[in-house]
């Protein structure tokens, strides 16, 4: 067995570092152009709050399946998505003084009645999800 010398650990090391800079580089690219999939969606409906708990201008962020789901009380009534924004899968999160749903990570803004995009780097709008109101009780998701 040959021993290593100190130049040859050097250049293992630069090789090493190159190689995690270039994959830092390169992972959010492709990221962007291949967008979190919403997988594993539940089939029945998730409880989200009794009716009176929910007032205008108020959300609820509930588990949803793998991912959770944003439920808000918009002046028009309730509206519900898909909390994961579809730039790099951050969660959004309902701003009452904005009246808009905000993607903390990279300032992407979201409209409350149809989830298209407002402002900001997501390519596409949030998937909208059902919502419903049985015995005064709030559900998001199964059919409509």
């Amino acid at each position: 067995m040959q021993d290593i010398t100190r130049r040859d650990f050097i250049k293992l090391v630069q090789q090493g570092l190159a190689l995690t800079g270039v994959a830092a580089l390169f992972t959010p690219i492709v990221s962007y152009f291949f967008p979190a999939k919403l997988e594993e969606m539940p089939s029945d409906p998730v409880l989200v709050a009794g009716q009176e708990e929910l007032g205008p201008g108020d959300s609820r962020t509930v588990a949803f399946g793998r991912y959770p789901a944003l439920v808000i009380h918009t002046e028009e009534g309730l509206r519900a998505f898909s909390a994961v924004c579809t730039h790099f899968a951050c969660i959004c999160k309902w701003d009452p003084d904005l009246e808009q749903i905000v993607c903390p990570c990279h300032e992407g803004y979201f409209d409350p009645l149809d989830g298209h995009v407002l402002h900001g780097p997501p390519p596409t709008p949030l998937m909208q999800l059902n919502v419903q109101v049985v015995d005064g009780k709030i559900y998001v998701g199964g059919q409509g």
